[in-house]
């Protein structure tokens, strides 16, 4: 039986673990809070900083596979760690051309990959020089992750939002859509790619509010996001999962957004409205079987449930019982014991074959389920 180990225990993990339930592995998690979501779901919890080389690479070495829930672990464990013969899901060199934002972007430039253009800012006395180029939205290279580390910058005024560090100043582009794409690639560099879905994003928090799968888009579009995210995950070269998130501007032109080197919350709905879901396929990919099915089942949509402004302390599921009288809802509270405002606490999937039906349920649900805390 493969030892396969997963650095980070949130909600990724916990959803990781869940779909390893089904197959021949034993799993290890490491994180330093051992009451996180995946604690008690591994059949070993190690507590230990991911960005630490020791902890990392102490966690690893006796593991035939690795792999991430996000992109802040130490790539240079890792790096060791592959050339000592444990797999890494996604390699080192993926996964350092990502997390740097201003790597990344520059990788999709390189590449020849459709992408906004740019500017690299160092600190915010650069970043008051280039004036010219906004509105724009200026990205911190290392350490943003769910909204954190992103500001947009639309005046002269709005300079001191910016960061002082190095960053990517991208310019703003009138958004028709946004979309994403999870494409699978397994050692043998095949993949299997899942639809491409809509995202709807909170543009106060800048997180995923809700999404619907597959997209509502021309299958001239839907053909062209795929195609770009297959040229992303060919150019890492590397095994593992991808999401790649684009915009669809005005002209129908697509181009990426960003890319995670891992399972994602565009993918979420792919439990229940895919045969194979992007955790069930990461244990594919990282145990050698044969890739799974991406098509869908059935429309689905995704409800964020993200802990309510105002609240701060342990977690309560305010209006959960009316929503799981709904026959074509899926809740998934993800065990974190504390909320506090935009906190990631949980998903809903909703599946129904009208798309209609699927944006009218997810308005209600979100109406109708708020992450509170009765201490406040």
């Amino acid at each position: 039986m493969k030892k396969v180990g997963i650095l980070g225990g949130g909600q990724l993990g916990r959803m990781l673990l869940q779909a390893a339930a089904n197959y021949p592995v034993e799993t290890f998690v490491m994180e330093n809070d051992s009451e996180c979501p995946s604690a008690h779901l591994c059949d070993h919890f190690t507590k230990g900083n991911i960005t630490n080389f020791d902890d990392v690479y102490n966690f690893g070495k006796g593991l035939d596979a690795i792999t991430i829930e996000i992109e802040s672990v130490n790539e240079a464990a890792l790096e060791k760690l592959e050339s000592e013969g444990v797999k890494v899901y996604p390699k080192p060199s993926a996964l350092k051309t990502i997390k740097d934002k201003i790597l990344q972007k520059q990788f999709y430039k390189d590449n020849g990959i459709a992408s906004s253009d740019f500017v690299i800012t160092k600190d915010l006395t650069e970043l008051q020089r280039h004036i010219d180029f906004l509105p724009a939205v200026h990205k911190i290279g290392m350490g943003g992750y769910d909204g954190r580390g992103v500001q947009v910058i639309r005046t002269k005024e709005d300079i001191k939002k910016g960061f002082d560090a190095p960053s990517v100043l991208e310019k703003m582009v009138v958004i028709k859509k946004e979309l994403a794409v999870i494409v699978a690639v397994n050692d043998k560099g095949e993949t299997a790619t899942y639809n491409c879905v809509d995202m709807v994003v909170d543009p106060e928090l800048n997180l995923l509010d809700y999404q619907i799968s597959p997209a509502d888009v021309s299958e001239a579009i839907a053909k062209k996001a795929a195609a770009i995210a297959q040229q992303v995950v060919t150019k890492l070269k590397s095994p593992g999962i991808f999401a790649v998130e684009l915009f669809v501007d005005e002209q129908d032109e697509v181009f990426v957004n960003e890319t995670a080197p891992r399972v994602h919350n565009s993918g979420h709905h792919s439990i229940e409205a895919n045969y194979s879901s992007q955790f069930d396929m990461l244990w594919r990919v990282m145990l050698g079987y044969p890739l799974g099915n991406t098509a869908h089942i059935l429309p689905a949509a995704i409800v964020n449930l993200l802990g309510a402004e105002g609240y701060t302390g342990p977690a309560h599921y305010d209006g959960l019982d009316e929503v799981l009288k709904s026959n074509n809802v899926f809740v998934h509270i993800y065990g974190k014991k504390e909320t506090k405002p935009g906190r990631k606490m949980g998903h809903i999937t909703i599946l129904h074959k009208d798309k209609s039906e699927l944006l009218k349920q997810a308005a209600e649900i979100k109406k109708m389920l708020r992450v509170i805390s009765l201490n406040r």
